[in-house]
């Protein structure tokens, strides 16, 4: 049975609160169909690295007018009582235009890297939240593993949208996300004590 979600005076209450605690609390806080999620870790080095190295290699294969960006603001959709904030959306220049958060919808792809802290949030709930605000294409990398998947086609099943396809990958082969293909040599991996640490 698909899951009711939020109230939506509920949904505005918590998104004030994440608001309001930005900058205060280490981490990022996000809003799933469950509620208030927290990665309590501030991203790491390798962890950033990987993203800035995603971000590159994504912007020099797409074509002028669609960027890999890395910023804020987040994504959204009140109506479902979601909001995130991918690592790298792809995203055309267009759509990004005006104030506020980023309609889900006009996301060509989301790519996130996992987190040592909380990886069931990349692996579980985005895989489930994602498909449900539409964007078409989430990729994830994992630097514990040195692995990730990447899942498409959205379509309809009793517990709502859900990705059809996924196509995992091990660090060292190419990956396509989109219409793209790039690299996936020399990224970074999180060490065994951080993982551990992560973990415990």
């Amino acid at each position: 049975m698909r899951a009711t979600g939020l109230s939506s005076h509920r949904y505005r209450a918590m998104r004030d609160l994440v608001q309001s605690m930005d900058d205060v609390l280490p981490g990022k806080l996000e809003i799933t169909k469950e509620g208030l999620v927290h990665d309590l870790s501030s991203p790491n080095g390798r962890h950033e690295l990987t993203r800035a190295r995603l971000r590159k290699r994504m912007e020099k294969v797409m074509p002028e007018g669609i960027v890999a960006h890395t910023g804020k603001p987040d994504v959204e959709d009140e109506p479902e009582g979601i909001l995130r904030r991918p690592d790298v959306m792809v995203i055309a220049e267009a759509d990004m235009e005006g104030d506020g958060s980023f309609d889900p919808r006009t996301l060509i792809a989301a790519i996130e890297v996992a987190s040592n802290s909380n990886p069931d949030n990349d692996w579980v709930s985005k895989v489930r939240d994602y498909p449900l605000i539409g964007i078409p294409v989430y990729a994830v990398f994992d630097p514990r593993t040195g692995c990730g998947a990447v899942l498409s086609d959205i379509h309809a099943t009793p517990d709502g949208p859900r990705y059809a396809t996924r196509k995992d990958f091990v660090y060292g082969e190419d990956v396509t996300i989109g219409d793209w293909t790039i690299s996936t040599e020399d990224l970074p991996r999180y060490s065994a004590a951080a993982t551990a640490k992560g973990q415990s």
